[in-house]
């Protein structure tokens, strides 16, 4: 998995996996790095959550990489994570996948024409929200 990183702050060599996450909600951003939790499964590295919340911010961060999945508020009142995910699929040479959170499972057929990899519906369920991060990151072992 390239994405993973050593965490230096343990005695032990721990393998620690960085996600990027897009709201100007603060409170979007601690659900959904509630419903993930610290890992998406016991058999995957711990997540290191970047939070973000402009659309300034978050392509910078996209940019400098290192990220193995971007997460992208598709709700967000300024720069919503559609547009983001579009541009971001569009000028990143190897992007990261982009989950999309939406409100209506109507959006669906609309992040994927912004080639968002993946919707998750708001309000989160926690077991699907970790389903689909947990698949990302074991497609980016193998």
């Amino acid at each position: 998995m390239t994405p993973v990183n050593t965490d230096a702050s343990s005695d032990a060599t721990t393998e620690v996996v960085d996600i990027l996450l897009y709201s100007d909600d603060v409170t979007t951003r601690e659900q959904v790095q509630r419903a993930v939790g610290r890992r998406a499964a016991k058999d995957l590295p711990k997540i290191r959550w970047t939070e973000v919340a402009t659309h300034g911010a978050v392509v910078r961060e996209a940019e400098q990489g290192g990220y193995a999945l971007l997460i992208l508020d598709g709700e967000s009142a300024k720069a919503g994570g559609m547009a983001v995910s579009k541009q971001l699929k569009n000028e990143l040479y190897q992007c990261p996948p982009v989950l999309v959170l939406t409100a209506r499972p109507q959006d669906a057929w609309l992040a994927a024409s912004c080639q968002a990899d993946a919707v998750v519906q708001v309000p989160l369920d926690p077991i699907e929200i970790q389903r689909v991060v947990a698949g990302f990151l074991r497609a980016q072992e193998a």
